[in-house]
């Protein structure tokens, strides 16, 4: 048997299963949202010319974006400690990063909501000491989501990072150092420059799960900030309107698709250079 003829038997189941939980979900979509409650683009044309859609896309666009550099940011540090600190420090950070795979997204949701609520115990600790009259709205809104959503991701943008940080060459480091740079000139000016292709990767993986998350902003939005993956399906489930929310599916899908484009061209260039 030839050697494409052995790739091909490979990887053909597993290109069978991804189609049959993938892609053919996906053709049912499009076809509610060019069929439902009518043929034709309507809902479409609905969905890209009503104020609330747009709102909402915008408001998710506008929150991937800061927690995806909030994510990256936390991460970038978390992985220095574990890939450059001590023994100790690698230990400590290594569990702080596999732990949180472990305790699912509704607990660490309600975890967030335990303590960014009124009566919850940064609200309590502040008001017991004192510092504050009346509680601060940490929740059910904005701030609550990005707080919720940036926990939840940091520990996938540790993988892309320290993958980056390790082929760093120690002596491009060493060079700058018998140069006479100082520390913080090195990190700045070398080392951050030669992982740019996993904060690139790092920022793709973050953004792209943000853009389809539903529970963490259910949860600690409290329908007030409300996002793409909720409005459908609330579209579809509650409206219920299933040609709008399919629209709005696909649109995401589309964007979604582009932006994966953009970015891993991005990051090939990165990785090339």
């Amino acid at each position: 048997m030839s050697q494409p003829s052995r790739f091909l038997l490979l990887i053909g189941p597993l290109l069978l299963f991804l189609a049959a939980t993938y892609l053919v979900p996906f053709l049912g979509v499009m076809r509610w949202s060019v069929t439902l409650p009518e043929p034709g683009l309507g809902q479409y044309r609905t969905a890209l010319g009503d104020p609330l859609v747009l709102t909402v896309f915008w408001r998710t666009l506008r929150i991937c974006a800061v927690v995806t550099v909030s994510a990256v940011a936390a991460a970038y540090v978390i992985t220095l400690l574990w890939v450059r600190g001590s023994a100790v420090q690698r230990l400590v950070v290594e569990l702080c990063i596999l732990i949180p795979f472990w305790i699912s997204v509704l607990t660490r949701a309600f975890g967030w909501l335990a303590l960014l609520s009124n009566k919850g115990l940064i609200n309590g600790w502040l008001q017991s000491l004192g510092l504050l009259s009346e509680p601060l709205t940490l929740v059910r809104n904005e701030f609550g989501v990005i707080v919720g959503m940036t926990h939840f991701l940091i520990p996938f943008a540790v993988f892309p990072l320290a993958s980056a940080m390790r082929s760093v060459d120690e002596r491009v480091l060493m060079a700058a150092r018998g140069m006479g740079a100082g520390r913080a000139r090195i990190f700045w000016q070398v080392f951050v420059p030669m992982t740019k292709p996993g904060i690139l990767g790092a920022g793709l993986v973050v953004f792209v799960f943000a853009l389809g998350f539903f529970v963490t902003p259910a949860i600690l939005g409290g329908g007030r900030s409300v996002m793409v993956a909720e409005l459908i399906y609330l579209r579809i489930f509650q409206s219920p309107d299933w040609g709008l929310g399919a629209a709005i599916s696909v649109i995401l899908m589309l964007a979604v698709g582009v932006l994966l484009a953009a970015m891993m061209r991005q990051v090939r260039q990165g990785a090339s250079k």
